[in-house]
């Protein structure tokens, strides 16, 4: 009686090894550093580029050591996290806009727990920080976008009713100016106006002996379009923060045109602000014919052999990267990266159209790209003021000959590497952004604020689990010290459970933690209850310690099932923060159980079991 047999102590012993290795990595803080990357993705971090970087931080006083180079990206750590602002500020000024530099925190796990898979838990932005970016939406550039796409239509809808203008021009992308020299032929424009274009308010006047129409888009409509590009883009950014694998973001609207990313736990917040704030979109036109110098425009393109001819391609757009429903990467003939598209029905329709009147044409695919320049100055004070400067770089990735008509699915090539084409395909896959977006402000939160809630909670679990601890050895003694040995173990196998599947520790995180501290020992209270209540009937030792288990295993597991559904529930429909407590509940719950009915009782098997007792310490 009360006996395990041997594979069952090697199973809770094994259980025991791998959740000390699996939660030692939490051990190790991780070092505060800068970690640069280029602004595409065919730049290289080489050793001059990490040269200007400590020069900088040496020129500086600066303490910084452990530099590393990957060739993708370069990553210096700094003995302080007060020092890493003014890292940030020196290097980016050393390096100029082609850089991206941002604050990460570098990993000290030893090689060798890192060997076996073991990292410690992410920590969200309420500990640790992360990374904050509040981006502003140019809705203005959807408006203008909008209104350029209408002109384009009243003209069309005029021609198709053979109706004669003077002109219909577009002034300041926010009014549409129609001309006609006789009343009767405004008339008729007002009513086409009318019937198909009802976003549109309309003034008259006359101007130069010509009857005018003055259109603009309504105040709502002017709303809708703003709602429209900030709800495209709010979903576009959640889905490039999925493809980074980011646990628990925030992505949210703040005011009429600002967007608000928090990134915690990220440990490669440089290549999380270029895939975040790449605000880059595709736009297909044909090359423009040789002889006709209206409606065409002038790109940067380099050709397959490395030249740059000048390459014209016309104005008006076949389809954009709105109409892309998916998007993945491969390679080509010659073993080169390509981007293999599919369309949407209606891009696919435009498309099709497109390239079978064209055939022996070429068709360019021009890549829109939003950046953002920073000047660095120093002001009367003797401080370094930052200036930006917004501007659009336009470059053509790939011309190619359409050599039949093109539907659904096709491809990109001319692309400089994997990485440019899996990029370029996530960007793709994620969605168009409806306007672009710029940088207004880019911060960790509080790595001092989140030194402290560390201690805080540190100090919250230590203190609740001294009070647990010391009341099971005053009231249970020698079966005390068996609960509180699985309460300790119950910590460790959680911390490593949370660490192996990769969640993130927020403070409700850190509560759920001391609650679940209380909870381990409510199922050994219940046993241990139930084994008084069999000693006090008259039962032997060995008899009560079997049926307090076996008895109380049912309440055990009802208690903690009604429980472990609450906590479902609430991951189910919460959403940060609330998550993060419901899976620090949930691995709570299962773990104790193990710990507090398997655990406890092989000590007590190993103590009790297989010999004759007359009394036990409970």
């Amino acid at each position: 009686m009360n006996h395990y047999p041997l594979w069952k102590y090697l199973l809770i012993l094994l259980v025991v090894i791998l959740g000390v290795i699996y939660a030692l990595p939490n051990l190790y803080a991780p070092d505060p550093a800068i970690q640069v990357s280029g602004q595409s993705s065919s730049a290289n971090i080489d050793d001059q580029v990490m040269a200007k970087m400590t020069g900088a931080l040496e020129g500086a006083g600066i303490e910084y050591f452990g530099g590393e180079a990957s060739g993708e990206s370069g990553l210096i750590r700094l003995t302080s996290r007060e020092q890493q602002l003014p890292a940030k500020r020196l290097i980016q000024q050393a390096l100029g806009s082609d850089y991206i530099v941002a604050l990460n925190l570098a990993p000290t796990t030893p090689d060798w727990l890192a060997g076996l898979g073991a990292s410690p838990m992410k920590l969200g932005l309420d500990l640790s920080g992360g990374v904050h970016f509040l981006l502003e939406v140019k809705t203005d550039e959807a408006i203008s976008t909008r209104m350029e796409s209408m002109a384009r239509e009243v003209r069309s809808a005029m021609r198709k009713e053979k109706l004669r203008y003077s002109s219909v021009k577009l002034i300041d992308k926010r009014a549409i100016v129609s001309a006609f020299k006789t009343v009767e032929e405004r008339g008729q424009a007002i009513g086409i106006l009318r019937q198909n274009f009802r976003d549109l308010s309309r003034q008259l006047s006359e101007e130069d002996g010509l009857f005018v129409i003055h259109s603009s888009m309504t105040e709502s409509s002017v709303r809708d379009i703003e709602n429209y590009a900030i709800k495209q883009n709010l979903t576009t950014l959640r889905n490039r923060v999925n493809e980074l694998g980011v646990s628990e973001p925030i992505v949210q609207r703040q005011g009429r045109n600002r967007v608000v990313v928090e990134l915690p736990g990220v440990q490669d917040t440089a290549e999380a602000k270029r895939i975040i704030g790449k605000t880059a979109n595709l736009e297909f036109r044909l090359e423009a014919e040789s002889g006709k110098t209206i409606n065409r425009e002038k790109f940067e393109f380099k050709d397959p052999s490395g030249r740059m001819p000048d390459a014209w391609l016309e104005k008006s757009v076949v389809i954009t990267g709105d109409h892309v429903s998916n998007a993945g990467t491969g390679f080509d003939e010659s073993g080169l990266p390509q981007v293999d598209i599919t369309l949407d029905s209606e891009g696919g329709a435009r498309m099709h159209r497109a390239s079978r009147k064209n055939i022996g044409r070429r068709l360019g695919v021009l890549f829109i790209e939003y950046k953002t320049h920073t000047e660095y100055s120093i002001d009367e004070n003797g401080e370094s003021v930052a200036t930006h400067k917004r501007y659009v770089e336009k470059k053509i990735i790939s011309l190619a000959s359409i050599r039949s008509a093109l539907g659904v699915s096709f491809r990109i090539t001319g692309l400089d590497s994997p990485r440019e084409a899996s990029e370029l395909a996530l960007l793709l896959r994620s969605g168009a952004l409806a306007a672009p977006m710029y940088f207004v402000e880019e911060r960790t939160i509080g790595p001092s604020l989140g030194a402290e809630n560390i201690s805080l909670g540190i100090k919250s679990v230590t203190i609740g689990m001294a009070l647990v601890l010391a009341f099971m050895f005053v009231y249970y003694r020698v079966f005390g010290i068996f609960a509180n040995t699985a309460l300790a173990v119950n910590l460790i196998v959680l911390v490593a459970v949370m660490s192996m599947l990769g969640a993130t520790l927020t403070l409700p995180g850190i509560a759920g933690i001391v609650l679940t501290v209380g909870m381990a020992v409510d199922a050994n209270v219940l046993i241990f209850s139930r084994i008084k209540e069999e000693l006090a009937n008259g039962l032997p030792p060995q008899s009560a310690i079997n049926a307090g288990y076996d008895r109380a295993f049912t309440s055990i597991i009802d208690a903690n099932l009604t429980t472990l559904i609450v906590a479902v529930i609430l991951y189910a429909i919460g959403s940060g923060p609330v998550q993060g407590f419901a899976v620090t509940l949930s691995i709570g719950i299962l773990t104790s159980m193990f710990t507090a009915i398997v655990g406890t009782r092989s000590l007590v098997n190993l103590v009790y079991g297989g010999r004759t007792i007359k009394k036990v310490w409970i």
